[in-house]
């Protein structure tokens, strides 16, 4: 790769999501910037579910890397490897780097393109709109998410969500969980706990499908949606220089200052780190912010002892309900209803994300 005249240092950022985009974003004029994605664009992932019932809400929530990251390289790649002096990439770039962030997230399989990703979510709508039965499988934000997303904006269909633990949104208090299915109930959502669909043994029936769970239950639906947890995007790092920094669980152990833990130059950010959190988009930003702090006083020869901390979040956490209502979950009150929605529902700070990169909220 050619050496840029400047003085600037090399920094590789890995990852295009909420926390790795905020970072590329913030030190695209203070470092000679390499931004590594497999896909073209950034995405506001939690607007997706938003999407699916109202295709056109992409076009906010859909945006390519080069709209608020304009002065930096972007190499449309997967990375594969680490040195201790460059990134590896599937397609054989070999980039050299001062500085390195690791930001890959969770591992979803998505289309390299926006406009291949719209079509998606517009192939997406039409699976909804065209069912008169929609199976939902999972019970964490995700599923809850979508079940209140269909049932509000297509109060006519009949939603059921099966959930293989004891409550809604484990990763929240059980009064959280509790409010939450009494309004997916009032919505007519039917939730099945304590029991698993096995996907493997579908059946047709007169046009529609039948799924079978372990509970020995059968649920006709149209169509169905895998809202279960997705895999950490780490596994590649194992077979780098980094796969003793990895944690029994797949994450990248990091310091106070989201440095992995013996490493001077190599930073983690977002859901992939070992930060004792509830993993939230909210807070990959804040991890993203922090760190690209850090880079700035690092790279501009500044001494390691006025570098900032990251606090872990507090277990505050907003799960929307459709367009107005949420589930909000507080330090000292949990709370449902209009009140929480008015903070999320809305618009899913979609504007204020957008803002966050230098874009038009609208």
């Amino acid at each position: 790769m050619e050496e840029m005249g400047s003085e600037k240092r090399r920094l590789v950022v890995i990852g295009g999501g909420i926390a790795g985009s905020l970072l590329a974003k913030s030190l695209q004029f203070h470092a000679d910037v390499t931004f590594i994605d497999p896909k073209e664009y950034f995405e506001i992932t939690w607007a997706n579910l938003r999407t699916m019932v109202e295709p056109s809400f992409g076009e906010r929530s859909v945006i390519n890397h080069r709209d608020y990251y304009t002065n930096g390289r972007i190499v449309t790649s997967t990375a594969i490897g680490i040195t201790e002096t460059e990134v590896l990439t599937a397609d054989d770039f070999s980039i050299p780097y001062d500085y390195l962030v690791i930001a890959t997230g969770h591992r979803d399989p998505v289309p390299k393109t926006r406009m291949e990703r719209l079509k998606e979510y517009q192939a997406e709508n039409e699976k909804i709109k065209s069912a008169q039965s929609v199976l939902i499988v999972g019970g964490g934000p995700t599923g809850v998410e979508l079940a209140g997303e269909i049932s509000v904006d297509f109060p006519e269909k009949h939603v059921t969500l099966v959930h293989s633990g004891s409550r809604l949104l484990e990763f929240i208090g059980p009064k959280a969980s509790d409010k939450t299915l009494q309004w997916l109930t009032s919505k007519r959502v039917d939730v099945k706990l304590e029991q698993r669909v096995d996907l493997n043994s579908v059946t047709d029936s007169n046009g529609s499908k039948i799924y079978h769970t372990t509970a020995g239950e059968s649920i006709r639906a149209d169509c169905h949606f895998l809202c279960t947890g997705k895999p950490l995007g780490s596994g590649w790092l194992e077979g780098t220089i980094l796969n003793s920094n990895l944690d029994s669980r797949g994450r990248l152990m990091v310091d106070e200052y989201l440095r992995v833990k013996g490493r001077k130059n190599i930073f983690a950010i977002g859901d992939i780190t070992d930060v004792p959190e509830i993993k939230q988009g909210y807070l990959a930003q804040k991890h993203a912010l922090v760190a690209a702090a850090n880079l700035k006083l690092l790279m501009s020869g500044g001494k390691e002892r006025k570098m900032s901390s990251y606090k872990p979040g507090s277990t505050t956490a907003i799960v929307s309900l459709g367009r107005r209502d949420a589930v909000a979950q507080f330090p000292y009150t949990t709370l449902i209803g209009i009140v929480p929605g008015m903070i999320k529902s809305r618009d899913l700070f979609v504007g204020k994300t957008r803002k966050q990169r230098g874009l038009q909220p609208h």
